[in-house]
């Protein structure tokens, strides 16, 4: 199962937001910031670090630059709803992909299916 790590500061968001996965067939662990996120990284496996980019104590850029570091085999997928944020995104983290708020739910789980669709293609063999 893929492994999801959610940091999102808005508890109404973040719950929403792993719901929609979990519902989809993702495992979802669900962090309020930056600095929750890290540890977890340090000691368990995911294969996505889906963050907010503007959180307390820690913006999702930074962490998910020190997640690269850490596990770089992790992708990265921001959420935001600042504009200016996103385009600072794109250049400090170019491997992201950058959903901008508001989006549709569908739209989050379309944007993480495609992320993964090549390793969830069965083998014809």
């Amino acid at each position: 199962m893929i492994r999801i790590l959610l940091a999102e500061d808005d508890q109404v968001m973040r719950e929403y937001l792993s719901r929609a996965l979990e519902k989809s067939g993702y495992a979802v662990t669900a962090v309020d910031r930056g600095t929750a996120a890290l540890p977890l990284i340090e000691t368990e496996r995911f294969d996505l670090l889906l963050s907010d980019i503007v959180m307390p104590e820690m913006d999702g850029i930074e962490l998910a630059q020190r997640a690269a570091e850490i596990a770089p085999d992790m992708r990265i997928m921001f959420i935001t709803g600042f504009a200016a944020v996103t385009l600072k995104a794109g250049k400090q983290v170019p491997q992201a992909r950058v959903l901008s708020k508001p989006f549709h739910l569908r739209d989050l789980v379309l944007e993480v299916d495609r992320l993964f669709e090549m390793e969830q293609v069965p083998s014809s063999n």
